[in-house]
């Protein structure tokens, strides 16, 4: 409980406020794009809302990350469609979300969720980076007004194969001035919120810029339609929130019944492979979310995967779209300034009640203006900053680094992350291959002598290059093999140790001494 009440503590209620406000304008138009990406279906775009409203208050409750934010992700999309021809109907799909919702929740309590503590840090920041460079070029059309698609997030390439380069060709044509003047008016006051001398403001610093940016688009986009202006915004341009009330029914769209009478083993094997990839999405974006944390604080994995499961079994049950941490929504929280778990609970209930009282005013929202804000957030995940730095680390982790961001940007987030893996493990592999011992020489009555001192470590990896150590000791020589630093070393380099100590030194006279070498059976 002590937990719990520091939580929510009073001291940043007013931060967590403006964050979550922050967030639920990002967010809404994300769940819209999300679902319709993922279901197709006009009459399916609530299926966002609903698990939007779900990673927000249920998850966000149960979780212990302070500020990571939960809902629909677009690195899901793909599986979502796949499942639900799979599954047979969206209902049938949902009781594949239910069962995904229960694999995680036993992961978490079999402690998997500390496979994330293994992720290296250049990959989480490549990740971290290219995720910011597909928010820019992705949102780049929706500020120069070209609103063909919804808004997506992390994946480059749309379901529909357009990419962002093809649609800011198109966009740069498409003349729609009043985005244009929207966007403009949008950076700067982005710009101007960054500015010190606003940030020092007591009562300043507490107004996001952000909710500034969606009033003054909102404002501008109805002062030309008032001036019956033909640069006026039309629906296109706008959020696009289906509309439903508590008098006439519609409300009920936001619920729909999963369809028990489908569950097939088809069905489990469609909710386990959304409880794995949603599951090493989660634990990804945990990661990458404490390394922003200006307080590093650190998210208990495991209890992320409980909460997880347990808000994708909520949004199966109501019919939402499966779960995840979502690293664009949790980078706005902090950039907002968001300080407690408070902000992303707030989000979620500003999710549903602002669907069920003001949809018609959300929807006057241009989209230009939250494409604005998805740049700048965009722009501070992928400063050129942090390329340099990383560069000037070295190889050894800017080209971990550089090839998760080709990676991501060029095929999907857990590809990405998955290649840039392969150049870590290589730089590890290499790193331990060389640091196998450590070895000094000296001559004693014109007799060379070699001190061979293994490592706390020895694998099978250094296999080779302790043989080849070994091949190499000159005749009539002498050699003391130390192996009192090591607290493990591998049969196969056991093996190679006595067989060099029984056969291979007498050939060649070599007077071998084994200092703390276990003997091997063979």
């Amino acid at each position: 409980m002590k937990k719990l009440a520091k939580s929510f503590s009073t001291e940043h209620l007013r931060r967590d406020l403006m964050a979550g406000l922050v967030v639920y304008f990002v967010a809404l138009p994300l769940c819209l794009g999300i679902a319709s990406a993922s279901t197709g279906r006009s009459d399916l775009l609530l299926s966002g809302i609903v698990a939007g409203i779900i990673g927000g208050i249920i998850t966000g409750f149960l979780s212990n990350s302070q500020v990571g934010v939960s809902g629909p992700a677009a690195g899901l999309v793909t599986l979502v469609v796949m499942g639900i021809t799979q599954a047979g109907s969206y209902q049938a799909f949902m009781v594949a979300v239910i069962i995904a919702g229960i694999f995680q929740i036993i992961a978490g309590f079999l402690k998997l969720g500390s496979i994330a503590y293994y992720i290296p840090s250049s990959v989480i920041k490549g990740m971290l980076a290219a995720i910011g460079i597909i928010l820019i070029l992705k949102q780049i059309p929706h500020a120069l007004g070209y609103d063909v698609d919804l808004m997506s997030d992390e994946n480059f390439v749309a379901v529909n194969s357009d990419n962002p380069f093809s649609n800011i060709v198109l966009a740069l044509s498409y003349n729609q001035k009043l985005a244009w003047l929207i966007s403009l008016v949008s950076f700067l006051i982005l710009f101007l919120f960054e500015m010190s001398w606003i940030k020092k403001n007591k009562i300043l610093s507490f107004i996001p810029g952000s909710l500034i940016v969606v009033i003054a688009g909102l404002l501008i986009n109805e002062l030309f339609r008032s001036q019956g202006s033909s640069w006026t915004l039309n629906d296109e341009h706008l959020v696009k929130l289906p509309v439903v009330s508590f008098t006439d029914g519609s409300w009920r769209q936001l619920i729909i019944s999963p369809d028990f009478s489908r569950f097939s083993l088809k069905i489990v094997e469609i909710g386990f492979i959304i409880a794995f990839v949603a599951s090493i999405e989660t634990l990804l974006c945990v990661e990458a979310t404490d390394k922003l944390d200006p307080e590093r604080r650190t998210t208990p994995t495991n209890r992320e995967l409980v909460a997880q499961g347990v808000g994708n079994i909520f949004s199966g049950f109501f019919g939402g779209l499966p779960i995840t941490q979502v690293i664009v929504r949790s980078s706005a929280n902090i950039n907002s300034g968001g300080k407690t778990k408070f902000s992303t609970i707030f989000h979620g209930f500003l999710l549903l009640s602002t669907v069920l009282l003001i949809p018609t005013l959300l929807n006057k929202i241009p989209m230009a203006a939250l494409a604005m804000i998805l740049i700048f957030v965009g722009y501070k995940l992928a400063k050129l900053s942090l390329f340099k730095s990383m560069y000037l680390l070295g190889w050894e982790q800017f080209l971990p680094f550089i090839v998760t961001v080709i990676g991501v940007v060029t095929t999907d987030l857990l590809k990405g992350v998955f290649m840039g893996l392969v150049v870590a493990l290589f730089f590890i592999l290499r790193r331990n291959f060389k640091n196998a011992y450590t070895l000094e020489t000296s001559e004693e009555n014109g007799k060379k002598f070699y001190h061979i001192k293994l490592s706390e470590e020895v694998t099978y990896l250094n296999k080779g290059i302790i043989m080849n150590l070994l091949s190499d000791i000159e005749e009539n020589s002498k050699v003391i093999i130390d192996g009192s630093k090591s607290i493990s070393i591998d049969y196969d380099v056991l093996e190679v140790i006595m067989e060099f100590d029984k056969i291979g030194a007498s050939f060649k006279n070599i007077d071998v001494s084994l200092v703390k070498i276990p003997q091997i059976q063979k």
